[in-house]
Parts: C-alpha cells; sequence; structure tokens
C-alpha cells in the first residue's frame, strides 16, 4: 500500500528514513575498507549521527501512526505497525554492526602509535593479531594501571590546590580581620583627635578670658596707684575725692591736732 495515500506526512517520513537506511549501508560497505583508525572513527561518528536521525524519524512516524490509528480501518493500521517495527529492526542491525566496528577500533587503539601514513600503524595491528589474549589482556592490565596511576597523581594534585585555596583563604581572612582592626583603630584616633580639637578651643576661650580679667585688674590696680600718687603730690586738690581706707596726709594731720588745742 502507498502511504502517500493514508497520510503524505508518513510517507515523507519513511522516504527520509529509507535514504538514511541507503546511506548507512554505503557507509558500512567504505567503513570495511578503512584501514586507519582515526579515519575509521570519524567514519563511525558519521553514521553514528545519521543513525541518531533515523532514531528521531520512527519516533515521529510513530507518532504520526499513533494519530492516524482512529481514521485509517485495522488492516490499514496493522501495516503502518508492521512497517515501522521494520524500520525499528533495520536500525537495530545498523546499531549491533556499529558496536561491532567501534569493538575493532577499541582493540587496534590498545595500540596507539604513528597512523598507517607514517609507515607504523599497520605493524601495530599485525602485532595486536599476533598476540593472544591472555597477552592482550595483560597489556590491557597494563594500560589500566598507568591509568590509575595518572588519576592518582591527578587526586593528588587536585589535593594541593585544595590545601593551597585553603591556606589563601585563612590567610585573607585574616587580613581582612586586620585591617578591620586598623580601620577601627583609626576611628578612635579621629574621634579623639575631634575631642583635643574641642579641648583646645575651649581653653583658648578660657585663656582669653583670663586674660581679659586679668587686663582689667590691671587697669583697676593702676588707676588706684595713680589716684594715690596725685593726692600724696597734691594734697590740697579737692577735685579728688577722698579714697575710703586711705589715711589723711601728715601735714592735714598735723594741722587738725593743732586746731583742737
Amino acid at each position: 500500500m502507498d502511504l502517500a495515500s493514508v497520510n503524505e506526512e508518513l510517507a515523507e517520513i519513511d522516504g527520509q528514513i529509507g535514504d538514511i537506511f541507503r546511506a548507512l549501508q554505503n557507509g558500512f560497505q567504505k567503513l570495511d575498507k578503512i584501514k586507519d583508525a582515526n579515519r575509521r572513527s570519524r567514519q563511525l561518528e558519521e553514521l553514528t549521527d545519521k543513525m541518531r536521525d533515523c532514531k528521531r524519524l520512527i519516533k515521529d512516524f510513530e507518532r504520526v501512526v499513533k494519530d492516524e490509528t482512529g481514521h485509517v480501518d485495522p488492516n490499514t493500521a496493522r501495516m503502518l505497525n508492521d512497517r515501522k517495527q521494520s524500520q525499528i529492526k533495520e536500525l537495530n542491525s545498523y546499531v549491533a554492526l556499529k558496536k561491532q566496528h567501534a569493538s575493532e577500533n577499541k582493540r587496534v587503539d590498545l595500540f596507539d602509535g604513528p597512523s598507517v601514513e607514517d609507515g607504523f600503524g599497520e605493524e601495530n595491528v599485525l602485532l595486536a593479531s599476533n598476540m593472544t589474549n591472555q597477552q592482550l589482556m595483560q597489556h590491557g592490565d597494563n594500560l589500566m594501571d598507568e591509568t590509575d596511576q595518572a588519576l592518582a597523581r591527578s587526586k593528588q594534585t587536585v589535593q594541593e590546590t585544595i590545601n593551597v585555596g585553603t591556606e589563601t583563604a585563612a590567610a585573607l581572612k585574616a587580613q581582612t580581620e586586620q585591617m578591620s582592626r586598623v580601620v577601627n583603630e583609626l576611628d578612635s584616633i579621629h574621634f579623639s583627635m575631634k575631642k583635643a580639637s574641642k579641648l583646645v578651643r575651649e581653653i583658648g576661650r578660657q585663656v582669653a578670658t583670663d586674660r581679659c580679667i586679668m587686663a582689667l585688674l590691671f587697669l583697676i590696680v593702676a588707676g588706684v596707684i595713680a589716684v594715690i600718687i596725685v593726692k600724696i603730690v597734691n594734697p590740697h586738690n579737692k577735685d579728688i575725692p577722698e579714697i575710703p581706707g586711705l589715711a589723711p596726709p601728715v601735714s592735714r594731720r598735723l594741722l587738725s591736732i593743732v586746731e583742737g588745742k
């Protein structure tokens, strides 16, 4: 039955799946003729991508079949289901073929070395084919031991890096705390300087006040002394009042005694 008569989308998807299957068949035929391990690996990657695309298309095909199940007769539905199973079976066959080639590549990769183009890759392949299974297992064990040693060294490097990071973090924390203490001390010094400046200004104002008082007292004392001197020099000057507590001049005192007699 023609799928286009059932659903055009199904026919289009089925055509794309058929194109991929033909490409996979040609790709695996070419893969059998490739001897270089690197080229075989690249070819396998390309075929793997095609198989992923094919799997996606088969899922799309299954989705459309489910949508059409209620609109077609049982015979057509059974035919569509058989077609899907056939596609899955063919894809699984290519997946198995890909795994077989991949395992062969891994066996050859155990003897990594220059490529065939350098003249040594083929010798390594021949060497692998001449070795017994026990020798291959021994060689694989040696490679695994080397890998374990490399992993151990990597773990040690990581641990050393973690230790250095921990020490660096502790040093940064200590420096941060020290800087915090320095900032606090600077704040205390700044506050003390402001308080000292205020105290100096207060002392300056107090000294200025004391000087004014001392100047005023000096003027008063100088005035009193000047009056006393003028009284002594010119005792008959009536313009100068008597200073309380100051004794009269001697001449006036004698005159008062004579008048009393």
